[in-house]
């Protein structure tokens, strides 16, 4: 599964980094006269209700999932994991304040609070980030949390303390490694959530806006020819899908190899 997961987001990576030099066609450029064309040999994936190249435009969206996915799980990671060491560490008044906080935001279910931000906010790429980022740096301190209250239980973190080593040290040298590993698992797990959130905020009209290129915003279009020209919705669903399921994979794989148990067993 690990394998397999890397295969596709390597994949993923090199199609959205390589694929629209290796295409050569604009993904906004029109031609109306071969409008919803089928798939052929100039046109792989078919042209869509404007004349554009799905292929192209596939790629092009590509670059958008991954840009979203990075930008959000690096912000929420970082963001997440310093609340959560705070709370687990130092506890009280603290990690009560942190917690309701988190509570609060756990209470609203996380796509129909992203819908909400980004409705106020107004459609675009960068209240996008802003949205997820909103929810997702939840999951991140409820984690390490839950991991810092058992590090500083630690007898090396005991001794180090009472050694009289900064708490700032003792923190960065003993307890935040011990959550960097379910850090990284959440972490593709989290590229996989950004990017369907993405996709869903786009299709909704509230994410990124023509004409450039979603997942979302293609499947969106998309609809009103389901039964004449059905290549509109099929190749941007199946690329969220493969990507989606190859950061599941991904993060599957390294949750079972980072399991002690699990190596025990082997």
């Amino acid at each position: 599964m690990l394998r397999a997961g890397a295969v596709i987001v390597m994949l993923g990576v090199l199609a959205a980094v390589v694929g629209p030099f290796l295409t050569h066609v604009d993904p906004t450029a029109q031609n109306l006269a071969l409008r919803l064309a089928g798939p052929s040999w100039a046109h792989p994936f078919g042209l869509d209700e404007l004349g554009r190249d799905i292929l192209a435009r596939v790629l092009a969206g590509a670059r958008i999932s991954f840009l979203v996915g990075l930008t959000v799980v690096s912000v929420s990671a970082s963001v997440g994991t310093l609340l959560g060491t705070i709370a687990g560490y130092f506890g009280g008044v603290v990690d009560d304040a942190i917690g309701r906080v988190i509570d609060v935001l756990l209470a609203f279910p996380g796509l129909l609070l992203a819908i909400a931000l980004v409705a106020v906010l107004g459609p675009s790429l960068g209240n996008v980030l802003f949205a997820l980022t909103v929810i997702g740096w939840v999951g991140y301190a409820r984690l390490v949390r839950g991991q810092v209250l058992r590090a500083r239980e630690f007898e090396y973190v005991q001794a180090a303390r009472a050694l009289g080593a900064p708490t700032a040290r003792i923190l960065w040298r003993h307890v935040v490694p011990t959550a960097i590993p379910a850090v990284v698992v959440q972490s593709t797990l989290g590229m996989a959530a950004a990017i369907i959130g993405e996709a869903a905020l786009s299709f909704l009209g509230l994410g990124v806006q023509p004409p450039t290129p979603s997942w979302g915003t293609m499947l969106n279009g998309g609809r009103a020819h389901l039964l004449d020209a059905p290549h509109l919705t099929i190749f941007p669903g199946l690329a969220i899908a493969i990507l989606v399921l190859g950061f599941n994979f991904l993060g599957d794989g390294l949750r079972d190899f980072t399991d002690p148990k699990l190596n025990v067993r082997r």
